[in-house]
C-alpha cells in the first residue's frame, strides 16, 4: 500500500478535543521539512538542470491534479509579482482554470490530455516539465511526463511515495516520503505541504540564480500595491545610503524597479564625480 494511503497513526479522531486534533496535526507537520530535506540532492539537480535550460529561453511546466495541480498554479502564478518574469513558469491542472476552485478528480485519469495541455504552449526541449501527484500514480500527469521525457524535455517530479510509477517515468524524481496523515489519505495535509515547500525551493533557487535577487532582496518585484512600493524605496535606501524616504521613493516611482533606480542612482553618482 501507498504510504500516503496507510492508516493514520491516530485512531478516534471523531472523540478527540480541539485541542487534541490540533496537537496531532502539529506533530504530524513537524515531519514534513525532515522528508524535504532528504529530498535535497535531487531537489539540486532539477534546480541546476532548469537554470540551464532557462539561460536558453526554456520554460518550467507544473503540471498535476486535484491540491497537486493547484499548488503548481499557486507556485507559477506568484512567479511575475515576486521577480518581474513572465511565463517562465507555467502551472497546468487536469479540468483547466475551471477546476482551481470546484473539484473535478474524474479528469486526471487521461494519460492524453496532460500532454495536450502543454503543448497549447508549443513546448521545446528547452523546456522542464515538473509533475507534481501525491500519489504518483496520476495517469494525467505521467502520460505528461513520459511523453515529454521521449521528446527531449527535462523532466522532473514531486511525489510523496517512494518507487511511484511518476518517479519511474521521470529523470529527475524529488521523493519526499511524509508516511500516513492525521487524516487518513487526506494528502491535501502533509503531501500537500512537502509538494509546496519543494515548489517553494525549486522556484526561489531558479530566480536566485538567474539574478533576480541581489543580495537577499527583491530587485525586479512589481510595485503592484503602496506595500510593495514602500518596501521598494526601503530596498533603494538600504543598497545606496540614501536617507530621503521621499527622494527614494520617486526615485522608485521613476524607473518602475528597485534594479533600475538603483543602477540610474549610481551611474548619476559616477558621471557627477
Amino acid at each position: 500500500m501507498r504510504t500516503t494511503e496507510q492508516s493514520s497513526r491516530y485512531n478516534n479522531l471523531d472523540k478527540m478535543s480541539t485541542l487534541e486534533i490540533l496537537r496531532g496535526i502539529n506533530q504530524e507537520d513537524r515531519t514534513v521539512p525532515v522528508a524535504v530535506a532528504e529530498a535535497l540532492p535531487n531537489i539540486e539537480k532539477l534546480v541546476e538542470g532548469i537554470v540551464e535550460r532557462m539561460g536558453r529561453g526554456g520554460r518550467v511546466f507544473y503540471i498535476g491534479a486535484g491540491t497537486s495541480g493547484r499548488l503548481g498554479i499557486v507556485d507559477a502564478s506568484e512567479i511575475p509579482p515576486t521577480y518581474g518574469v513572465y511565463n517562465a513558469f507555467i502551472g497546468l491542472m487536469a479540468g483547466g482554470d475551471s477546476a482551481i476552485r470546484t473539484a473535478a478528480e474524474n479528469v486526471e485519469d487521461d494519460p492524453l490530455q496532460g500532454w495536450k495541455d502543454i503543448m497549447a504552449f508549443e513546448a521545446n526541449p528547452d523546456d522542464t516539465v515538473i509533475g507534481i501527484a501525491a500519489s504518483g500514480t496520476t495517469p494525467y500527469v505521467i502520460g505528461a511526463i513520459r511523453e515529454a521525457r521521449s521528446r527531449g524535455l527535462l523532466t522532473g517530479c514531486i511525489t510523496c511515495n517512494a518507487g511511484s510509477p511518476l518517479a519511474e517515468a521521470t529523470e529527475i524524481p524529488v521523493e519526499v516520503v511524509t508516511g500516513p496523515e492525521f487524516v487518513t489519505g487526506s494528502t491535501r495535509m502533509k503531501a500537500g505541504t512537502a509538494e509546496k515547500l519543494v515548489l517553494n525551493m525549486i522556484s526561489t533557487a531558479c530566480m536566485i540564480r538567474l539574478g533576480h535577487v541581489r543580495g537577499n532582496k527583491m530587485v525586479d518585484m512589481q510595485l503592484s500595491n503602496s506595500k510593495l512600493v514602500d518596501r521598494g524605496t526601503r530596498m533603494i535606501m538600504d543598497e545606496t545610503g540614501i536617507a530621503d524616504y521621499d527622494m527614494a521613493r520617486d526615485l522608485l516611482l521613476k524607473y518602475g524597479q528597485v534594479r533600475a533606480a538603483v543602477t540610474a542612482y549610481r551611474n548619476d553618482l559616477s558621471e557627477q564625480a
